[in-house]
């Protein structure tokens, strides 16, 4: 599989910080990536990095272009959008369709006054007199009507409520997703887009802590909830995450078959979120 993304010891600081602390990462081409991390953990850094926008050392190549020397071509193919609320409130809807009809080689004008005639946005009203909902409606038509390899989303639904964020990504799946194009999502809602997601990376203080398929979170970490007398034989097999769940404890576990692991008890996968607080803890203890 080809990856549109392709690092190798990325780093970045600002000042005495080191956003970015030797980062190699790959991200497959066609994939819908959840890029995760606390705050302060490099996430924005890493995604300004992949287009441009902030200066790293080390290699990189997005979409098959380094985005230090070739931002202008690269742009071509992709998308950026930091918050489905920011466009130029003072501005009208029909202005904010020519505009990006002016800048953006690949905008298809027609797919999205074809989309806006789907929403009751009025195309005469101003940004500032839309509701909140109907800016992410006009967003979302912009975005879906580039035609770009690689979408990038840093906390695109900030401020939204639930329902407007439902729709959000229940149409950039429908709409815009085809199977080639990639699109890399970085937001703390992860319990939000885990269905939607077919890659994973984990990032904390600058550093990768997890970087893989979706297909493969059931091979490599395990769930189980241990009863009492079964616990010393359980923290012999060195789990990276316990919790206290319904008076009972859960264990996690990287790397150890389910063979070994069926003697405690049902097994699971875990959940993103839950994952993500495994490892983090892990990597912090490790």
């Amino acid at each position: 599989m080809t990856n549109i993304v392709h690092a190798r010891s990325l780093q970045k600081s600002y000042g005495s910080f080191q956003a970015l602390k030797n980062v190699d990462l790959d991200i497959p081409e066609g994939s819908i990536c959840g890029l995760i991390g606390p705050n302060g953990a490099g996430k924005t850094t890493t995604l300004k990095a992949l287009i441009g926008l902030c200066d790293v050392e080390g290699d990189l190549l997005v979409a098959g272009r380094d985005p230090r020397v070739d931002r202008h071509k690269l742009m071509e193919d992709v998308c950026f959008i930091a918050d489905v609320g920011i466009l130029p409130k003072w501005l009208k809807v029909s202005q904010v369709i020519d505009y990006v009809d002016g800048v953006h080689p690949k905008f298809h004008r027609e797919k999205a006054l074809q989309l806006l005639s789907t929403t009751s946005i009025p195309s005469n009203k101003r940004i500032k007199e839309l509701s909140k909902g109907m800016v992410t409606q006009l967003h979302l038509a912009l975005v879906m009507s580039i035609d770009v390899s690689l979408l990038v989303l840093d906390e695109p639904t900030l401020g939204l409520d639930i329902i407007y964020r439902k729709e959000f990504y229940d149409r950039l799946l429908n709409d815009f997703y085809d199977g080639n194009r990639t699109i890399i999502i970085s937001t703390h809602q992860v319990e939000e887009i885990e269905t939607l997601l077919s890659h994973l990376v984990f990032i904390n203080a600058g550093t990768i802590v997890l970087n893989a398929a979706m297909t493969d979170l059931e091979d490599s970490f395990t769930e189980v909830i241990v009863s009492p007398e079964l616990r010393s034989a359980a923290d012999a097999l060195h789990p990276i995450h316990e919790r206290e769940l319904l008076g009972k404890k859960s264990y996690t576990f990287e790397g150890v078959p389910r063979a070994e692991l069926k003697q405690f008890g049902e097994l699971f996968t875990p959940s993103v979120a839950d994952l993500f607080v495994a490892k983090l803890k892990d990597a912090n203890h490790g």
